[in-house]
């Protein structure tokens, strides 16, 4: 297979998840970003359809599939739903992924079923108010021994599926005399457990579908079998889960991008001014042509690089040229993505600037792909670290 084209059953996956975007997740999404609302039976549907727990092998319930089709996948939902499609991925590669590339055996056998039926959805616990960029070194979270368990007490902010999650990979300082990104420890955190608690929901400029919340830890009880990883080992456990989560949100760009030039092409033919539809002006096919080939070159390199985080094990993540491939992936998408919906709303003009329109609202989502998962100056130093090595 070339890395800048599908296999049969690729096209395929791709296909179907286009049609369940097209069909059944953007009816979803006006509401979703008008009310901030959460439709609670998605998930369990997709469960049933094969479209969770993608990368988790069919024995622990999932698909079997590698991160390229995830991506599609993914690519595809944010198309029509990009508030549904980031959700997705936090589930799918944040929480699931994550306990299938760290967890033991049992975990694996306790936490994914459940997660790959979508029964329970599942979220990452990391940034915490005050912190930003340094989120490990700033962590303020902590986890003290209390015999085979641990209390945790601390918050985390900005989390994405918070509100609605049963399941959470938690990060927490288990050494608190480690001052720097050390003495971290992940665990995995059910969310019905006494002492947690969803402190507030967030209301957000864009992907406001996609439910956000301050989560709150007051003297939760949590087993040592609990631990994702090795003890005090927390921060190899973000770094390695880093590359693969940069590389597969970047689809979202890409698909929030194809749905802008085909609502745009639609609005150009349709929109007439000096007696011709303004798709006649070659100011306007000039920015459509200039979004056209921004979208070409988003999908070329993010599916090159989920293609290559396929031959890479979660231990070698976190360094080396899958690290700094990853971070150019996720900034480049998200910077065309920024350029592609800018000219988008100047194809729409007045029409684009009011709240209620479909491009508005695509719109709104552009800023948070250049901060989540590490801002765009974050990916720059990773990128010029790798080349001055």
């Amino acid at each position: 297979m070339s890395q800048f084209s599908l296999s049969e059953e690729q096209d395929q996956i791709f296909r179907e998840a286009d049609r369940i975007g097209r069909q059944e997740l953007l009816p979803l999404a006006e509401k979703m970003d008008k009310d901030e609302w959460w439709p609670e039976e998605i998930m369990p549907r997709l469960g049933e359809l094969g479209f969770l727990g993608v990368t988790i092998p069919e024995k622990f319930g999932g698909a079997g599939l590698n991160y390229l089709e995830s991506g599609l996948i993914l690519q595809a939902f944010s198309r029509y739903n990009h508030a549904f499609g980031l959700s997705w991925i936090a589930h799918d590669n944040l929480c699931a992924n994550n306990i299938f590339n760290n967890g033991t055996e049992l975990q694996k056998e306790l936490f994914l079923p459940k997660l790959c039926s979508g029964e329970h959805v599942g979220c990452l616990g990391l940034t915490e108010p005050g912190a930003g960029s340094d989120a490990l070194g700033s962590m303020n979270t902590t986890a003290t021994k209390d015999g085979d368990n641990f209390l945790i007490n601390g918050s985390k902010i900005y989390i994405t599926n918070g509100p609605i999650a049963d399941i959470c990979v938690l990060y927490a300082k288990t050494d608190k005399k480690e001052r720097s990104s050390k003495g971290i420890t992940a665990f995995i955190i059910e969310t019905k457990q006494p002492g947690f608690k969803v402190a507030q929901k967030l209301s957000k400029m864009g992907f406001r579908g996609s439910q956000t919340a301050e989560l709150v830890f007051e003297d939760m009880l949590v087993s040592r079998e609990n631990i994702l990883g090795q003890e005090g080992e927390g921060h190899k456990v973000v770094m390695s889960g880093l590359d693969f989560e940069r590389a597969t949100i970047a689809p979202i760009s890409v698909g929030i991008s194809e749905r802008a030039l085909e609502i745009s092409i639609e609005y150009a033919k349709s929109r007439t001014q000096f007696d011709q539809p303004i798709a006649n002006f070659q100011m306007i096919q000039s920015y459509l042509a200039e979004m056209y080939v921004g979208i070409e070159t988003m999908k070329a390199l993010s599916w090159q690089v989920l293609s290559e985080c396929g031959s890479v094990q979660a231990e070698e993540a976190g360094r080396g040229n899958i690290h700094a491939k990853a971070a150019a992936s996720v900034m480049h998408c998200a910077n065309i993505c920024n350029e592609i919906l800018d000219k988008a709303v100047q194809i729409h003009g007045g029409h684009g600037y009011m709240l209620e329109t479909e491009i508005n609202r695509l719109f709104r989502s552009t800023k948070l792909l250049e901060i989540g998962a590490g801002t765009t100056e974050v990916r720059k130093m990773i990128i010029a670290k790798e080349l001055l090595k």
